[in-house]
């Protein structure tokens, strides 16, 4: 099953809650140039599973044509890029020299095992890899900042957006740098398993449990962490009601300033509006009383602010690609999705 999944301010069609079955083997292909901080991230989120999370859980193979140099490290891989073919999810971390092609051994693998069924993903610099071996084409894709222009003007039958975290494309999925690696390896933990599950890793990893793709890669000024920051005793002062019918005018009451004034420090410090920010934190609540109790979906949408069942399922198949029953079935806490 495929639909529109709409993640903060940004829009990527990709595979939604319970089109994804058995994925359970995640390949890291590396090669000579890698950085290593992008394949410990890959590594950290799939190799082990948190505490109390039952059934099975990733196996990770590590696949290369030999052994390689990753930043400062010498890896000898597990298996031979071939492997590649086998996984279900392929995973390629940075590539360092954006200036040099990637090895066509490795573009080569990338693409059988994509043409195989597998879902790729890349890290930061990694999309180079992607963009050669044409699975980018006609796409949505983003890397870090500061080599989109690269990228584009490279490839420029690849869409390249500079401004989001994480695109989804279903079986093609890419990520900005550094920790929005991480962002994307815990939504496809999220898309597999659920939330309750991805918010367990992030929790072990001591991170944020979610950040929306369409979130922007660079904040301007990030909230600082004081108390006498404009936002910073609202929003958790919102997330505590959110069963109500807030409105931005109610957020900029509460803050003490105006509506514009809130919407300038909203996306400074998050990124995005107001209206989205509250809607993203209403889709996060549904999920986790889809997934950890048994109450109606009328229920649901009143505890979320979002008034009746009619309005809740379309928010969340809009955001989420599919039905809030659907969603309910495939992610149940502690439950691994279904087999076929």
């Amino acid at each position: 099953m495929s639909g529109d999944i709409r993640t903060g301010t940004g829009t990527t069609t990709g595979t939604t809650a319970g089109g994804r079955t058995g994925a359970r083997t995640v390949a890291l292909a590396v090669t000579d140039g890698m950085l290593h901080f992008e394949l410990s991230v890959a590594y950290e989120v799939f190799d082990a599973a948190p505490v109390g999370v039952a059934g099975p859980w990733y196996d990770v193979a590590v696949c290369g044509s030999e052994a390689v140099q990753v930043g400062r490290f010498r890896l000898e891989p597990d298996h031979g890029l071939d492997r590649l073919r086998g996984a279900d999810t392929v995973i390629v971390p940075a590539w360092a020299d954006v200036d040099e092609e990637p090895p066509a051994d490795l573009v080569d693998a990338v693409r059988a095992a994509h043409e195989a069924g597998a879902r790729v993903a890349s890290l930061c610099t990694g999309a180079f890899v992607l963009a050669a071996a044409g699975l980018l084409d006609g796409r949505r894709a983003t890397t870090h900042w500061a080599h989109t222009d690269v990228l584009a003007a490279r490839h420029p039958e690849v869409e390249v957006d500079p401004d989001v975290l994480y695109v989804d494309n279903g079986s093609v999925l890419t990520s900005a740098g550094k920790a929005a690696a991480l962002d994307l390896c815990l939504h496809l933990v999220r898309l597999d398993r659920g939330s309750s599950v991805a918010n367990a890793v992030a929790r072990r990893l001591v991170v944020p449990p979610h950040r929306a793709g369409g979130q922007a890669q660079f904040v301007a000024a990030p909230v600082p962490a004081r108390d006498d920051h404009p936002l910073s005793d609202l929003l958790p002062w919102a997330v505590d009601r959110l069963g109500q019918p807030l409105t931005v005018e109610d957020l900029a009451r509460q803050a003490r300033m105006s509506s514009r004034n809130l919407g300038r420090h909203f996306r400074a410090a998050t990124g995005t509006t107001p209206l989205q920010w509250l809607l993203t934190q209403r889709i996060r609540r549904a999920q986790e009383l889809l997934e950890t109790t048994d109450n109606s979906i009328d229920t649901i949408a009143t505890a979320t602010g979002m008034g009746t069942a009619t309005t809740l399922r379309r928010h969340f198949n809009r955001t989420i690609g599919v039905p809030p029953d659907t969603y309910r079935r495939t992610f149940r806490a502690g439950t691994p999705r279904p087999e076929g």
